[in-house]
């Protein structure tokens, strides 16, 4: 589902000479239906490049990105707008929304986007925000208002609302307490017994040993630099 070959990536710093840094070279990573696999390295070692690159936010130098057979590195904008909505999910560490919408439309919102009936979509939402511990008072209010830990699991409710083919996980338990972390690892697993294929960052070893399958140390797709 998630297939990506001889993959390439560095940045150019324009304000520095335009000298260019090399990130990633000839990266090989296959994530399958069911499966979850977790990538490890060090601070700066390339694991937040590489999800974005699976996202489509940062452009790769060469190689291909199969996700659900579509190539994000030469996709067009159009077609990676359509395989967020219908293919590819992604739980980021920080929540982004438009003020004022409240909590409940913010997480139905992926639904209603694929053209789910309003109660249905409300419906999820309302499941997933109670699993995760949000006070049904606050479902009318914007998430903008709430403390991190709220909003991250906000983010979570709204990432799992729809059963996504492909998933990506960014730090999903950061920072959370046992009781939500518990409902965060379920929820990964059920998305696995459904057939997502999963591609995230722990640091948290303990969630990670819990549900990934294995992990791939993305150090080895980092190129050398001659000193």
């Amino acid at each position: 589902m998630i297939d990506i070959q001889n993959l390439c990536k560095s940045f150019t710093l324009h304000n520095q000479g335009s000298a260019v840094i090399p990130v990633m070279e000839g990266a090989n990573l296959y994530v399958g239906p069911g499966e979850c696999v977790g990538l490890i390295g060090a601070s700066g070692a390339g694991k937040s490049t590489l999800m974005r690159m699976v996202w489509g936010n940062y452009l790769a130098a060469s190689g291909k990105i199969l996700v659900g057979g579509l190539d994000v590195a030469s996709a067009q904008p159009r077609e990676i707008i359509a395989l967020r909505r219908q293919t590819l999910g992604y739980v980021s560490q920080f929540l982004r929304v438009v003020p004022r919408v409240p909590t409940s439309q913010v997480v139905a919102e992926p639904l209603l986007a694929l053209g789910m009936p309003k109660d249905m979509a409300r419906d999820r939402a309302a499941e997933l925000l109670t699993r995760l511990n949000i006070p049904e008072r606050l479902w009318a209010l914007s998430p903008t208002t709430f403390s991190g830990g709220e909003q991250q699991r906000v983010n979570i409710a709204r990432g799992f609302a729809h059963s996504y083919p492909a998933l990506l996980l960014d730090e999903p338990t950061a920072s959370l307490d046992a009781a939500n972390r518990a409902v965060v690892l379920a929820l990964i697993a059920e998305a696995k017994a459904n057939g997502a294929a999963i591609l995230g960052i722990f640091h948290d070893e303990a969630a990670r040993d819990a549900v990934c399958d294995r992990v791939v140390d993305v150090r080895t797709f980092t190129p050398m630099v001659a000193a």
